[in-house]
């Protein structure tokens, strides 16, 4: 099974629930440049919304929201797990974190239909350093 899995950075946004939230926020961050690897909305309550950014380049989103006076929470940690779609790669992340105690907050991901998949994988913050070190990644953590 060929995949690969790193550490992201994600960031919260809250929205009122209307129809034009989400769409306003994938335009403003079009307009300036940022790079999304996921993105998620989440019912908050029955007025609003938590829009969940994953951008390629954190750093560049967050210079971007201040400047343009969004709010943003975090950064928060996040596992992006992309590669060759083949049956059993998800459960093999999963089982690995499993055996380590690490709690998978939540989690999404979708398949190219030509072959790849892309998966994010939420944990608690806390965790994050048992979750990098039961996939045995090498990375510093932050």
């Amino acid at each position: 099974m060929a995949y690969a899995v790193r550490p992201v950075e994600y960031f919260y946004a809250s929205l009122r629930d209307d129809d034009a939230g989400a769409p306003r926020v994938l335009n403003q961050l079009e307009e300036i440049g940022v790079e999304l690897l996921a993105f998620a909305l989440v019912p908050q309550s029955s007025s609003q919304v938590q829009f969940a950014i994953v951008p390629d380049d954190p750093g560049k989103l967050t210079a971007e929201a201040a400047r343009a006076g969004v709010a943003l929470e975090g950064p928060h940690h996040a596992l992006y797990v992309q590669g060759d779609d083949r049956l059993g790669v998800l459960a093999s992340v999963h089982r690995r974190l499993l055996a380590a105690n690490v709690d998978v907050v939540s989690s999404s991901g979708v398949s190219d239909g030509r072959g790849s998949f892309s998966y994010v994988v939420f944990v608690r913050e806390d965790q994050f350093a048992s979750a990098v070190e039961a996939l045995s990644l090498d990375v510093e953590l932050p």
